[in-house]
């Protein structure tokens, strides 16, 4: 079964906001290794970066920079903004 951009967006601040810690702003923020490690993100996300990038550009998250790769970017917070 196939998710288009908008549920997959959904998915995924579903899952920010089960694996981070809220914000005093009321934001979330998780670690990006956090999300790309972890079993139920793996097995729901084809391409977690795509909707990463997807997310940020609607402006649902922030994250410094354009791209995140595993490894390298493990320590850099992703945000899920306060609706």
């Amino acid at each position: 079964m196939t998710m288009n951009v908008s549920e997959e967006i959904e998915r995924l601040k579903e899952e920010i906001t089960r694996l981070g810690k809220p914000c005093p702003d009321g934001s979330i923020s998780v670690k990006f290794g956090t999300l790309f490690n972890d079993d139920r993100c793996a097995n729901l996300f084809e391409a977690l970066v795509g909707t990463l990038r997807a997310a940020k550009k609607r402006k649902l998250i922030k994250f410094d920079g354009e791209l995140l790769l595993q490894g390298v970017h493990d320590n850099v917070d992703v945000i899920l903004l306060k609706a």
